[in-house]
């Protein structure tokens, strides 16, 4: 058994990549700010955790750390003229800031497994440039350089890598969502002709946090439908 830390953990892609860990007996510690969607386990552990106001006491976690994984993502969709230093500010917090704080504090503990695992999440609008993304691409194109250096600096002891979906189907995305009709429209779009799930994307995040993926880093891993590579 192994332990992991999933950021965000209780909702959308990080709750399902939570109950697949726990149905693989592995010990999960869950920071989130809410943990009604949890399901019970004597290997699951919920630490109350705010992105935008981190106090996190590392002695609630395991001294040895097999895995982290950051979930916590925005979607601020508005035309640039209308985004406000603030909109940046708070996208660069949740997608950047925060993430880097948390795998900075428990940077020791990784350092202590035989080969740990880290996964961050980017947008398939970093690579494509999408019409009123710039907030949102800006912020996860910054994780995409934070992966590439941390998995240079790092290696071979930690493996650091990013998952890009297109659009997935999770409470971020309800307001793209949350009709039949939207759902349709947005399918289309995609050369697999449908919207991503929260399990498509939880699953090669945890094959991206186990041994069968041990020689992967430094790695952009687009899970988006075939939007990016293929034009229809």
């Amino acid at each position: 058994m192994s332990n992991y830390i999933v950021v965000g953990g209780s909702k959308g892609i990080g709750l399902d990549l939570v109950q697949k860990l726990l149905n693989d007996k592995h010990h999960v510690w869950v920071l989130a700010r809410t943990s009604e969607s949890l399901i019970e386990s004597p290997n699951l552990t919920f630490i109350p955790t705010d992105v935008t106001d981190l106090s996190l006491d590392v002695q609630l976690l395991p001294e040895q750390i097999d895995g982290f994984v950051y979930c916590p993502g925005s979607i601020n969709l508005k035309p640039f003229n209308r985004l406000s230093m603030d909109d940046f500010n708070l996208d660069w917090q949740i997608n950047v800031l925060s993430g880097i704080k948390l795998l900075q504090m428990v940077l020791p503990n990784l350092k202590k497994s035989e080969q740990a695992s880290v996964v961050f999440y980017s947008t398939v609008a970093v690579s494509m440039g999408m019409p009123f993304h710039a907030s949102v691409a800006a912020s996860k194109g910054a994780i995409e350089g934070l992966v590439k250096s941390l998995s240079a600096e790092y290696a071979p002891k930690i493996r650091v890598n990013a998952v890009a979906p297109s659009l997935t189907q999770t409470p971020l995305s309800d307001k793209l969502t949350n009709t039949p009709e939207k759902i349709e429209a947005s399918a289309k779009r995609h050369p697999l002709q449908r919207i991503g799930t929260a399990a498509d994307i939880a699953e090669i995040t945890k094959f991206l946090l186990y041994p069968s993926s041990a020689w992967i880093t430094g790695q952009i891993i687009h899970v988006d439908g075939g939007m990016s590579s293929i034009k229809m």
